[in-house]
């Protein structure tokens, strides 16, 4: 009941976004000369900051984290010998933590409506920059902004669609989307973001509740592919121009190892089927840069990419 409600509140505005779109500004930000049709982006409802970031994050240690469960979902990630839990039941409703590992500027970024956690070096050209949420999408994904020079950036992107940016790339970072649990498990002096947001949200209340098995998708997208259910998760893996997606109901049917190779590079996927847990690794053992997130967005951005299928030793590539 609850999902359907804000489906109704989405389809509203979703039916008004196609005439804000065609305006040179949404939400404030000059979209002339995007590089993304303007008619593309669409406005998801709340104003710009209406979903608020959280600049100065507050940690925990684990033993502490007690509003956690087991099996809530979290982002985990590990830089300069730091380890740092993101719970999701947190960034649904923040979807952007500005934070540092040492003197490293990094953004932690999550779209609740596709599914993607994705972790980003926020350095750019020497400049550190903070995010925030603009309130508008691009293929029902997320678009930040940086406060520094209001350019707009597409999360699955990971890019500058407009604004003096416009044409820069973010640095994707290593980031593990899994369970509370088996981040702990792996991580047991992980730091936790605790809900002292400094903004007060029902943290224990998921507002998506439903939509992650609904075939239902709130806003438009260039691409749909029926090749699995929309929510299907995925390891979406980019290596130059060539791109990658691993179903997990695909990995579930292997041993949870995986050997495979991108163009000219080895690696290996390591799946948890109780943890929900894929990941991806160059020869050395090192993490490498990669997506979770739904099917339907991986597709969306990506409809010529090549898809994991167990058993037949192949992998499938879908075109348009």
């Amino acid at each position: 009941m609850r999902f359907r409600r804000l489906v109704s509140y989405f389809a509203l505005l979703a039916g008004l976004a196609p005439v804000l779109s065609y305006a040179q500004q949404m939400n404030g930000f000059d979209l002339q000369g995007s590089l993304i049709a303007s008619d593309e982006i669409h406005a998801g409802g709340p104003p710009r900051d209406g979903i608020p970031a959280i600049d100065q994050p507050e940690f925990t240690e684990a033993g502490l984290a007690t509003f956690l469960r087991d099996d809530d979902a979290v982002l985990g990630m590990v830089r300069k010998g730091i380890a740092r839990a993101y719970p999701v039941r947190i960034l649904n409703w923040h979807e952007v933590v500005n934070d540092r590992f040492g003197a490293e500027a990094v953004v932690i970024t999550f779209c609740p409506l596709c599914g993607t956690g994705a972790a980003f070096d926020a350095s750019v050209d020497g400049q550190v920059l903070s995010f925030g949420v603009s309130g508008l999408l691009y293929n029902s994904d997320v678009l930040l902004y940086d406060r520094q020079t209001q350019s707009l950036w597409s999360q699955l992107l990971a890019q500058a669609v407009s604004g003096p940016k416009k044409g820069r790339r973010l640095k994707l970072l290593p980031l593990t989307h899994t369970s509370w649990a088996d981040w702990r498990s792996l991580h047991p002096a992980t730091g936790v973001l605790t809900t002292n947001t400094g903004q007060t949200r029902p943290y224990a209340r998921d507002p998506y509740a439903g939509y992650e098995s609904s075939e239902d998708i709130m806003f438009p997208v260039a691409f749909r592919s029926a090749g699995f259910h929309p929510k299907e998760r995925v390891l979406g893996i980019r290596i130059g121009e060539q791109t990658k997606a691993y179903p997990f109901v695909e990995l579930g049917k292997t041993t949870g190892v995986v050997s495979d190779r991108i163009g000219d590079t080895a690696l290996t996927i390591r799946f948890d089927r109780q943890a929900a847990r894929a990941t991806a690794h160059a020869a050395d053992g090192r993490q490498l840069p990669a997506v979770v997130g739904y099917w339907f967005a991986w597709y969306a951005f990506n409809p010529h990419t090549a898809v994991f299928h167990a058993g037949d030793g192949s992998s499938l590539k879908r075109d348009r």
